[in-house]
């Protein structure tokens, strides 16, 4: 699950993501400043509109991605539910953007400038297809995890690569928006001093 806010462009309203939207057709059910949106293909909830945002909950980001908390998440169950609908939100809060090991590095079958990567993320082990021409096994890298929300707006989905399954993505500086990122392409490679599996903040 993912928030999206931005009060300048759209509105007093958050903007709840539960499945990514894709092409599909979507059917839409207001209940006063509730709006759910249904995927009419396969039945699942999308997401909700919740207008007027700040009068119902108390949050302080002005643009861009809502951080979720426990908290937060139950107070949207409750509005929800007392605007008629039964959907029980969930969120999985564990970080999306962790340091990352590179264990193997493959080249792919199908393209010859992919390689697929085996990458410890402490908790798993992520199969990643990646385009970085620096990319190499034994590297400390920054990955986001599928569900996370890049600076440029792009939500990590699941994808599959040329028939190669990928399960998140090794991040560059400039995809990370740091200051001072090179422009030429290449993944942002860590000092070994980074422990894998924590929380990389930018």
């Amino acid at each position: 699950m993912n928030i999206f806010y931005n009060k300048e462009g759209v509105g007093d309203i958050f903007l709840i993501s539960l499945k990514p939207v894709n092409h599909a057709n979507f059917t839409y059910e207001k209940k006063d400043d509730v709006v759910k949106i249904v995927n009419s293909e396969t039945g699942e909830t999308a997401g909700f509109n919740l207008f007027n945002a700040s009068n119902y909950v108390s949050f302080t980001v002005t643009k861009g991605l809502v951080d979720l908390t426990e908290e937060l998440v139950a107070k949207l169950n409750e509005i929800i539910n007392s605007h008629g609908f039964t959907d029980q939100l969930t969120a999985d809060l564990s970080p999306k953007f962790v340091v990352g090991y590179v264990k193997e590095k493959e080249k792919h079958p199908q393209a010859d400038k992919l390689s697929v990567c085996k990458v410890d993320v402490g908790t798993e082990i992520l199969q990643i297809v990646c385009g970085a021409p620096n990319v190499d096994a034994g590297q400390k890298v920054v990955v986001a995890k599928i569900g996370a929300v890049m600076p440029s707006g792009l939500v990590i989905q699941p994808a599959e690569l040329r028939g190669i399954s990928s399960q998140g993505m090794i991040c560059s500086a400039r995809e990370l928006a740091l200051p001072n990122a090179p422009e030429k392409k290449g993944i942002l490679v860590l000092e070994d001093t980074y422990t894998v599996g924590t929380e990389f903040k930018y």
